[in-house]
């Protein structure tokens, strides 16, 4: 069972400040718009997006742990901005970095970004693969790729301090469990905000991987 709306709004606004939240209320009508030209989101989730995605977003503040200032944040395949452009808008002090290789996510992501006067954002529109490498304070994605091969394609990206926080919805413990055993202490997984059967996979620490 998933939150109700009012109670996704009450979360998130303990999260953020007034004018962060208006920008996000801003963000809810411009994906709800965008949604009529590309599929940003499941058209099932429109009427739930605070409950479904901007929680599932905000939460990853809460595992980020001790980071120093200015830190980085990488949002892995961030298609719709859920959750990089969400933690840009609450969290101005961090740089964030969108990675999308799809034409229109691209240009929507940028749209956005501009829109709501996120300067601590910029848009890396390529693949994965082909992003310099930049060492990561934080490393997060949504629905980007089973757990396995998310390491082998970011470990680079990691430093001794990142901390990994990658919201995995229902499939979280089971796809722990399916790395090599040398990973599988390194991450646990929390219980998602957003849905109790859903969890959040954290970690802490360089990733290394062969590849």
């Amino acid at each position: 069972m998933t939150l109700e709306e009012k109670t996704a709004h009450e979360l998130v606004r303990r999260r953020c400040d007034q004018r962060a939240y208006w920008k996000l209320c801003d963000f809810d009508a411009m994906l709800r718009e965008e949604a009529t030209r590309q599929n940003l989101v499941a058209a099932s989730t429109l009427d739930h997006l605070w409950a479904r995605h901007f929680v599932d977003s905000v939460q990853v503040v809460d595992h980020v742990g001790g980071i120093g200032a200015d830190p980085i944040l990488l949002d892995l395949g961030s298609g719709a901005g859920l959750p990089g452009l969400v933690l840009a808008i609450i969290r101005p002090d961090w740089r964030v970095t969108l990675i999308e290789s799809r034409r229109l996510r691209i240009e929507w992501l940028e749209r956005a970004a501009g829109a709501l006067g996120c300067g601590n954002v910029s848009v890396e529109g390529r693949n994965l693969t082909q992003v310099r490498s930049i060492k990561a304070d934080i490393i997060t994605a949504r629905a980007f790729a089973p757990m396995p091969r998310l390491l082998s394609l970011s470990s680079r990206f990691s430093t001794p301090t990142t901390a990994w926080v990658l919201p995995k919805g229902r499939t979280a413990a089971q796809e722990v469990t399916e790395l090599p055993i040398e990973l599988q202490g390194m991450f646990h997984v929390e219980q998602s905000l957003s849905d109790p059967d859903a969890g959040v996979i954290v970690g802490h620490g360089q990733v290394r991987v062969d590849r």
